[in-house]
């Protein structure tokens, strides 16, 4: 039986090569000859068309994302010394915005730095990005910031 999964893999892997040499490779969203929205190889996600991620692509993409936010959160004295709660707070901002954006929270990260979580909270919702996403979520990831705790 492990003989025919080898066949089968290497069938998969000459149709997989074949399908990406006809549609080639795109890390972007792009129109097709027919001028339908694709990404990646092929993919159509066009809702003329009907067509989307289902729910397994779209979480594995955002685990995917998050877990990149970490990685790059990880290089900061200031992020490995909190909790996992206050971390979690970091990783969606990161998500939200990039890193670049996020280091220019410069007083909040300060405040981060020094253990003063209550005053890094007042500065996430002194800033700009507050205003922008609402105070549903802003609210709730400075409490988090400010507490460490979900409730």
């Amino acid at each position: 039986m492990i003989h025919g999964i080898i066949i089968a893999r290497n069938l998969m892997d000459e149709l997989e090569q074949r399908v990406i040499n006809h549609e080639g490779k795109r890390k972007s969203a792009y129109q097709d000859s027919l001028g339908y929205w694709t990404i990646g190889i092929g993919r159509l996600i066009d809702k003329r068309m009907n067509a989307g991620l289902s729910d397994d692509e779209m979480l594995y993409l955002l685990r995917n994302d998050l877990a990149e936010s970490e990685r790059e959160l990880m290089k900061f004295d200031w992020f490995t010394k909190m909790d996992r709660v206050r971390q979690e707070v970091l990783i969606e901002l990161h998500f939200n915005i990039g890193l670049s954006n996020l280091l220019g929270f410069k007083n909040m990260i300060a405040y981060l730095s020094k253990g003063s979580y209550i005053n890094a909270a007042t500065q996430l919702l002194k800033s700009l990005w507050a205003k922008q996403v609402g105070e549903n979520r802003s609210s709730d990831m400075a409490k988090r910031l400010r507490t460490g705790s979900y409730t």
